[in-house]
């Protein structure tokens, strides 16, 4: 752990050579590589050099208690000795969760996709909710959204939603949230009173960047079409909606939130540029996703991931076996303990791999 340690001050002193040099200014993607670099072994070094203090004070202590003939001196030593063995443990704890590897795209931006899956009218209007509740933690959380492309339900809610989420380590805080989200309550429309259970489906991507992939303008079919929407909205009267279509694999997307062709064309390439890259990682990943059968990190979006049940007032996440009965204040937004957990979840699951 010294050692480590030790490489990383060395490592974050050329950082801070390398981002005082103009030429690597002049390099926004090297220069903002770099900064993130420098970030996350800060973070580390706040930990690591109290460690480092930590171990020399106690060598100290150890050469006191063998060397010294004051018996008050040796037994302050010894004292002080067990608390500094006790504050190295703690920080060797947190050292350890802190040095796993992170994921590349933990630092992006994220693209939310919802969309209502069985149980028809309630399913779309749960797929309101669950924007609602993103929404509100996103607010909370200081992040950005933005709605790239959506289908209202005529009872209320969404049939799907598609929006992007900018801020600091948008997609580490919310790629736990791909799946399949149930909810179990009595509907508006039910007159008897009777619990249904719905489903929402939630995928969220890591957005791409231009970098990440290359798009060739020659394999897109670019249409224009009028907009369509509920009350006869002013986007009805110009051609400004843009579907494309991905020819060699089909993938297909449309936007028509925006006024602006222009602009309904930007967010739907981003859009498609960030689902190509999650097939292209998807099917990179495919061996290593068979043979690890991670409850957190599979990624399996068909899977049953949380239950939110209205009557009883709770919320389970079946990855981990957590139930919260603070239903309301989970779909106010506040879903920062479940996030958590399941953060923590994962860092477990990899220490207990690095450990096998």
């Amino acid at each position: 752990m010294k050692d480590k340690i030790l490489h990383l001050i060395d490592r974050l002193n050329k950082l801070n050579e390398q981002l005082s040099d103009p030429d690597v200014h002049s390099d926004q993607k090297r220069y903002r590589e770099l900064s993130r670099e420098h970030s996350d072994i800060s973070k580390i070094i706040e930990v690591g050099e109290p460690y480092l203090k930590a171990l020399n004070n106690l060598e100290g202590n150890k050469a006191i208690i063998k060397e010294n003939e004051d018996a008050e001196l040796v037994e302050m030593a010894e004292v002080e000795q067990e608390e500094l063995e006790e504050k190295i443990e703690e920080m060797e704890e947190k050292l350890k969760l802190l040095l796993i590897p992170k994921h590349p795209d933990d630092h992006k931006n994220a693209i939310m996709e919802i969309r209502a899956g069985t149980g028809g009218d309630e399913a779309a209007i749960f797929a309101g909710d669950l924007y609602r509740m993103y929404s509100k933690f996103c607010e909370t959380e200081g992040f950005k959204t933005d709605t790239m492309s959506s289908s209202i339900s005529e009872r209320g809610g969404f049939k799907e939603i598609i929006f992007n989420i900018e801020g600091d380590h948008v997609y580490a805080r919310l790629k736990f949230e791909s799946g399949v989200h149930r909810v179990q309550r009595v509907p508006e429309t039910e007159t008897q009173g009777r619990v249904h259970t719905s489903a929402v489906s939630v995928v969220v991507l890591p957005e791409a960047e231009e970098v990440d992939i290359e798009i060739d303008p020659n394999e897109l079919r670019i249409d224009v079409f009028r907009s369509s929407g509920p009350g006869g909205q002013s986007v009805n009267t110009t051609d400004s909606a843009v579907r494309i279509t991905h020819i060699p694999t089909g993938l297909v997307v449309t936007c028509q939130d925006e006024k602006s062709q222009l602009k309904n064309k930007n967010k739907a390439l981003k859009v498609l540029r960030t689902r190509l890259l999650d097939m292209a990682v998807s099917k990179q990943n495919s061996a290593i996703a068979a043979q690890r059968k991670s409850m957190v990190g599979s990624g399996d979006r068909s899977a049953k991931i949380r239950t939110y049940n209205f009557p009883q007032g709770r919320v389970t996440d079946h990855r981990i076996g957590l139930t919260l009965y603070k239903l309301d204040r989970v779909m106010e937004g506040e879903i920062d303990e479940l996030i958590e957990t399941l953060q923590l979840a994962e860092k477990t699951e990899q220490l207990e791999e690095v450990a096998g």
